[in-house]
């Protein structure tokens, strides 16, 4: 019965927005992508310590076949097998320089938005980049579309119909948060830093549910939540939580006790599932600005050491991450549909030791 229950819950995570879906989506159609990494490495298996069964070179183009984790199966070049999905941009299509890691039909798509300009002169430019052409300017408070984000910057329609690129940090939300992060102050440390922490889940919502103990999710993040709380207050750090009992905020509510709070970062806690035998952590980021930044800070923390190994990161869009315009991540500390990660992930001593290494990875960001 609890394992049709945990089958019928990870369903209900795919094709439903009322939970937030984990790694490990299910691929689309093959389609063809680009590497930009100068060299990527091709793997037997989706994993970062899999043998390396070949390369590809920057620019080439290779066919994907199927997703798991962050990673992509792939076949050109003369060679095939599992690369990191960040290297590789869907050529052609809803590309448009987004890593190709696909994501689950309750995530993909993301609103267009408007926004009003901030800065007093900001110009309008052919791509995203200041090398690009200047094409034209706003003035502040000029109301502008959003169509797309990209690496900080935001493709955007003015009211006269003019389309270019412009900065993302000189435009706000408005009523619906732009999916461009904001710049975070770095400077003097973690201390006085506002850190939201959201425990996933909760509620009518387990979450995920251990196949071999029938952990419940939302109890793991929720503890796991409260000992980060703990870490990162040691260290002169405020912290909100988005839950701090069995309560069930929306996915909108989450996002907007940041903004509210002012704060200056945000971290959401969750426990993976899989129906493949795999075990881990994985790190997600959305924007390739303050999110993969912090990400990286975190993901080199939890890599060193916590009882399980670290995927390394991944992109993820993700409403938890894509509609917030602070410096946010998800973490996944571990799969409960693996019976060892679930032995483990249910000990307080690893929920300590996850808190802690991600404490100290937010120390490390905003000391840079």
């Amino acid at each position: 019965m609890k394992r049709k229950l945990h089958i019928a819950l990870l369903a209900a995570c795919l094709f439903t927005g009322g939970a937030l879906p984990h790694a490990g989506n299910i691929a689309a159609a093959a389609y063809t992508a680009t590497v930009y990494a100068s060299s990527l490495n091709v793997r037997s298996e989706p994993a970062k310590n899999a043998a390396v069964t070949g390369s590809l070179k920057q620019g080439a183009r290779v066919t994907v076949t199927d997703e798991a984790f962050g990673w992509l199966k792939v076949s050109g070049g003369g060679v095939s097998g599992w690369v990191a999905g960040y290297y590789l941009q869907q050529t052609g299509g809803s590309g448009g320089g987004t890593p190709a890691v696909v994501q689950s039909s309750a995530t993909a798509s993301a609103a267009v938005r408007t926004a009003t300009v901030t800065a007093s002169s900001l110009r309008i430019r052919s791509g995203p980049g200041t090398t690009y052409e200047v094409k034209g300017a706003l003035k502040e408070r000029d109301t502008i579309t959003v169509l797309k984000t990209e690496s900080g910057w935001a493709r955007i329609r003015t009211a006269a119909g003019e389309t270019g690129w412009v900065s993302g940090q000189y435009i706000s939300g408005g009523s619906a948060a732009t999916a461009v992060k904001n710049t975070a102050s770095r400077n003097g440390g973690i201390r006085g830093k506002m850190i939201v922490v959201d425990p996933g889940h909760g509620g009518s919502d387990p979450g995920m549910l251990g196949t071999s103990f029938d952990t419940m999710e939302k109890d793991l993040t929720l503890q796991t939540s409260l000992y980060l709380r703990d870490y990162l207050a040691a260290k002169g750090a405020q912290v909100r939580l988005t839950r701090s009992n069995d309560q069930k905020p929306s996915l909108a509510r989450r996002v907007q006790i940041g903004r509210e709070a002012g704060a200056d970062a945000f971290v959401s806690v969750h426990y993976n599932s899989s129906p493949k035998n795999v075990s881990g952590t994985l790190t997600f980021f959305y924007s390739e600005d303050d999110d993969l930044r912090l990400a990286r800070a975190i993901e080199n923390r939890l890599a060193q050491g916590i009882g399980l190994k670290s995927n390394g990161l991944s992109f993820g869009n993700y409403h938890i991450l894509r509609e917030n315009t602070l410096p946010a991540v998800l973490v996944e500390l571990g799969f409960l549909s693996n019976r060892s990660d679930e032995s483990i992930v249910r000990k307080a001593a690893y929920q300590k030791r996850a808190a802690q290494a991600i404490a100290e990875g937010l120390a490390d960001y905003f000391s840079r």
